[in-house]
């Protein structure tokens, strides 16, 4: 595992969570799990007026690229090299650069560690969104990808919603 290194994957604008997706999709019907590790597509949260409203709105950091994680062999480098949408790894000729730890550290991508103070069968207030307000029980939490359940009661059925980390608080 400690064998897998960052690299920076080339692909046409616009492309880039159609790659990602695509690479992901590849990594599973083959089980290539073992070497081809995560796929990124960096972004980030800005704040756009338009119309006189502000968004939060969530932006490419680096259009045209994807970050892979993996071990670089001839079925990894042949597998993302042949996924349409692809045009290269970054590097000289036909060799990919693994990204140094810096440059990972950097570019944002890697490992963050998430630590959330509540766990599934807790009790959570929804603090943002349509449901704010609302208590509910966790039923999933996936703190890599920023998401959780939660059970909700409402008009007397149990709704399970989908919400983000920052939407929830835990009750004391």
């Amino acid at each position: 595992m400690s064998d897998a290194k960052w690299y920076v994957v080339h692909t046409y604008s616009g492309y880039e969570n159609k790659v990602a997706g695509s690479i992901e999709k590849a990594v599973e019907n083959r089980k290539l799990s073992d070497l081809i590790q995560e796929v990124q597509v960096p972004t980030e949260t800005v704040v756009e007026v338009k119309d006189n409203k502000k968004r939060e709105v969530e932006r490419k950091i680096y259009p045209g690229y994807v970050m892979v994680k993996m071990i670089m062999t001839d079925d990894s480098w042949y597998v993302v090299r042949n996924i349409r949408g692809v045009t290269g790894f970054v590097g000289p000729g036909s060799r990919p650069v693994p990204l140094t730890e810096q440059e990972v550290a950097r570019l944002g991508v890697g490992t963050r560690e998430v630590v959330v103070n509540f766990k599934v069968g807790d009790s959570v207030k929804v603090s943002d969104g349509y449901l704010e307000g609302f208590i509910g029980t966790v039923e999933t939490l996936e703190p890599e990808k920023d998401l959780l359940t939660v059970s909700v009661s409402m008009m007397g059925k149990d709704v399970t919603v989908e919400l983000g980390l920052a939407q929830v608080e835990a009750l004391d």
